[in-house]
């Protein structure tokens, strides 16, 4: 079939036959993210996506109809690349089993409303040729942007992540961030829907497809200059240990299974990786995940002197723990963090951070004191809610430059990883996908902390309970990685971070000038359009 014939049908598509195509489409393009990292497929789904939007038709009916696609491609994208979420519910399936549906269905439902509004933008700014490709561009890459920011922001899986799985072109977060490298990808990989284009629409239909593809040939090429020539050295007198439980998500927080997972923790903190290692005592520094204890480590005496036995003088622990601050005067019940805590050699707490942005029906409900009257609880199950952080502060390590300390899902977020006062040298990110099982989530998840380091020009130091753990030099490139479903250690060097990049020093304000860019160009292909008609 000719693709001019294919795009024909697409465009009169109607009914329940456009509704199925904008869904397959949205679910095959998923799979562009990790861990399968098949980007080349949006070269054939964002044209279909063009093609839906070309025959939604004019004025109010036609906006109200792309959107509908747009509504139903997302729905496609969201449930095939976020299914994975329901498998927290399962931990306790007696408890949380009945929201499954809510889960794998109304959240891609709801997150589908973003791309329907995208989809809806670009058919108000809609040309025909291709400058319906910037249309296109600015309709979806807002919407991806405010995808990343309402509503505490959700940016998972924005469309820019696929185009970061090739290395040279991921280095292009180092000028314009994530959302700078989603305008890119829409605008480059939508550029085929052209060649099905008649002559009297576009003269020349191959040369949007072929610029598209000079574009990411020039930005690999920068990609490939900035790998080879800015070095990359290491902090002095420092050796990182990473350890990884792979501890079950039911036994982690059991109460009664503390004396197995701490076991579990000191046996596997000191194995030797290497006939002439000696275990811990090779190392500086050693991290454990989040949550790392089914109890307060405070109230636990006992475990503090395990950890205290362990270490070797001068070795530190960072480690994940749930913390518990008493309830204060006139307060009715205590508040509870998802916490880091630097443990020295004597068992003593030396500095703690606390988890600042947190997931919304994982940590807390939202109206959390009206829901709890009701019934509801969130999935940690944690009496009135986790209280966040009073705001995002470097954390002091001993014989440690600053880190930004980044819990879980923290990470995930462009621009927001950073204290605002004096740079860090580093990030650090403990989590617990263990909720999640042997999906793809953990691997978006890695994927994304990834290109933080590429973003803010910092290595990345990642302390996972069942993967995947890793050292990420700040150019994105893996020093040690512990792969998902394995237990053991890594011991690796903590690289140095390299100069500010232009994302760290100027942040969206690159991406509004290449929107800006791209809106202009739309109204001066609109107004020469309406001058020769």
């Amino acid at each position: 079939m000719k693709l001019a014939t294919l795009a024909h049908r697409v465009v009169l598509a109607s009914g329940w036959r456009r509704r199925l195509i904008a869904l397959g489409a949205g679910a095959l393009s998923a799979f562009a993210m990790a861990p399968y990292d098949l980007w080349p497929l949006l070269i054939l789904t964002f044209p279909v996506l063009i093609w839906l939007i070309d025959g939604a038709g004019a004025g109010t009916a036609g906006v109200r109809s792309a959107f509908g696609a747009g509504w139903w491609f997302g729905f496609g994208y969201f449930f095939a690349g976020l299914y994975w979420i329901g498998m927290a519910l399962l931990v306790e399936a007696d408890q949380f089993g009945w929201l499954l549906p809510f889960a794998v269905i109304a959240i891609p439902a709801g997150l589908a409303l973003f791309p329907a509004l995208g989809a809806a933008i670009s058919r108000l700014m809609w040309t025909s040729g291709p400058s319906r490709l910037f249309a296109f561009a600015v309709g979806f890459g807002t919407t991806e942007w405010l995808r990343g920011h309402m509503l505490t922001g959700f940016p998972w899986n924005s469309y820019g992540y696929a185009l970061a799985a090739m290395p040279v072109i991921a280095q292009t977060a180092a000028f314009v961030g994530l959302w700078g490298l989603t305008f890119l990808t829409l605008v480059t990989l939508a550029s085929p829907a052209v060649l099905a284009d008649g002559r009297e629409a576009t003269s020349r239909p191959w040369l949007a497809p072929l610029l598209a593809a000079l574009t990411l040939v020039v930005l690999a090429l920068i990609g490939a200059h900035r790998l080879a020539t800015i070095e990359v050295g290491r902090v002095e007198g420092v050796r990182l240990r990473i350890m990884q439980p792979n501890l079950p998500q039911d036994e982690k927080f059991r109460t009664s299974a503390k004396q197995a997972v701490m076991d579990r923790y000191i046996s596997l903190s000191d194995r030797a990786t290497g006939a002439d290692t000696r275990g811990i005592r090779d190392v500086t520094h050693l991290f454990w995940p989040e949550s790392a204890f089914p109890f307060f480590l405070e109230r636990e005496a006992d475990a503090l002197a395990r950890i205290a036995d362990l270490l070797p003088p001068g070795v530190v622990l960072v480690t994940g723990a749930v913390r518990l601050e008493e309830a204060r005067s006139g307060e009715h019940e205590p508040k509870v963090y998802n916490s880091i805590r630097v443990i020295g050699d004597d068992g003593a707490i030396l500095a703690t951070s606390d988890k600042v942005h947190l997931v919304p029906f994982g940590e807390f409900l939202p109206f959390q004191s009206f829901l709890e009257r009701l019934g509801f609880e969130q999935i940690t199950r944690v009496r009135g809610g986790f209280t966040p952080g009073s705001g995002r502060r470097a954390l002091a390590i001993p014989r440690l430059p600053p880190a930004a300390p980044l819990i879980c899902y923290e990470v995930i977020f462009p621009g927001q990883v950073l204290p605002e006062a004096k740079r860090p040298a580093w990030l650090l990110n403990v989590t617990n996908d263990a909720w999640f099982g042997n999906t793809p989530g953990p691997h978006q998840h890695f994927a994304q902390a990834r290109l933080r380091t590429i973003e803010e020009g910092l290595p990345l130091v990642r302390a996972a309970n069942n993967g995947i753990s890793a050292v990420v030099d700040p150019l994105g490139r893996i020093v040690r990685a512990l792969p998902l479903g394995q237990d053991g250690v890594i011991d690796s060097i903590l690289p140095m971070p390299i100069e500010p990049t232009l994302y760290a020093r100027f942040g969206d304000g690159p991406v509004l000038v290449l929107a800006l860019l791209f809106i202009m160009l739309v109204l001066i292909v609109r107004r020469s359009n309406k001058r020769s008609s």
